[in-house]
């Protein structure tokens, strides 16, 4: 068995500066780590239990096999804050048949964010024993 100390995702924009002005200041992702100099630098973000790398530079389209899913404490205020950032919202929050309030966005590749809130009654919150 694999033992996996920690993870990220890695994303290779095609403007790495907008990617990093999406990522850390619309979505106000907290900064684990940058490395590099000048415009193609790297900058990794904290996303929770994970991270979110952005670094190098790809003139590839993104994959729509790819989607970010963010877990959020509120996608009713997340949606509001993020609009006010100019963030382009591609569906407002809704609560979903599984009982999760999910949101889309976008980063300015297009790859898909999808924002989520658990709601308190929602069985990811149940922990038996505890």
């Amino acid at each position: 068995m694999v033992q996996v100390l920690s993870s990220r995702v890695l994303v290779r924009p095609a403007d790495p500066e907008r990617s990093r002005e999406f990522y850390g200041k619309a979505l106000g992702l907290p900064v684990y780590r940058e490395f590099g100099t000048g415009p193609e630098r790297g900058v990794v973000y904290f996303l929770g239990g994970g991270f979110l790398e952005v670094s190098g530079r790809s003139a590839e389209p993104p994959t729509p096999t790819l989607q970010l899913w963010l877990q959020v404490a509120d996608a009713a205020a997340a949606h509001e804050e993020l609009a006010a950032n100019g963030v382009e919202i591609l569906r407002p929050p809704v609560k979903e048949p599984w009982g999760l309030i999910e949101m889309w966005i976008a980063d300015p590749d297009g790859h898909r964010v999808v924002l989520t809130e658990v709601p308190a009654d929602h069985p990811m919150r149940y922990r038996p024993g505890i």
